[in-house]
């Protein structure tokens, strides 16, 4: 016949007065009492904050981004095609909304001076809050930006007839034929 070892609370060593203690008194309680007291200390943290003090900015994870580079190789249907995605996947919601439908209204219309100027303005910073700033005039864009792209944007971003912005446009518009 096989032995039966004792269980780790009850081997030599392995309890003291104050653990059975415990253990007892949890054993005693009814199981819904003791469910609620086992999960009512655990609290969940929905997010990092840092340690740093709220205004010292010292809590700001920012990854370093590879620069960028421009593409003086591709194709203007390649970089057309590439601007929109890459206007309709930003990271954020504002700048989603604000880039996709500013991509569908004048991408085709833009030379390809005009492309590469967009394509560094939404791919040079490593900040997208920083073009959702610009492009609203909350802040000054730096000088590199200041171009005829970020004044389009800027008027865009304005939206003088009131348009409903609050979604991206549907894709169905790429096999529309040009105006």
């Amino acid at each position: 016949m096989v032995g039966i070892s004792p269980s780790p609370l009850e081997q030599p060593g392995l309890t003291s007065p104050a653990l059975s203690a415990s253990l007892s008194q949890l054993c005693s309680l009814p199981r819904r009492a003791l469910c609620r007291r086992v999960l009512r200390p655990v609290s969940l943290q929905r997010g990092y904050r840092g340690d740093s003090p709220t205004d010292s900015g010292k809590d700001v994870l920012e990854i370093p981004l590879p620069p960028w580079q421009e593409r003086p190789e591709e194709p203007l249907e390649t970089k057309r095609a590439r601007l929109l995605y890459e206007s309709r996947k930003r990271g954020m919601l504002e700048n989603c909304i604000l880039l996709s439908l500013f991509a569908k209204e004048n991408l085709n219309r833009m030379s390809e001076q005009q492309l590469n100027l967009y394509d560094r303005l939404i791919n040079e910073p490593s900040n997208d809050w920083d073009i959702y700033y610009w492009a609203t005039e909350a802040k000054p864009a730096p000088s590199e930006f200041e171009n005829d792209v970020m004044a389009m944007l800027r008027e865009f971003a304005k939206n003088k007839k009131r348009e409903q912005r609050l979604r991206q446009p549907d894709l169905e518009y790429l096999f529309e034929p040009p105006r």
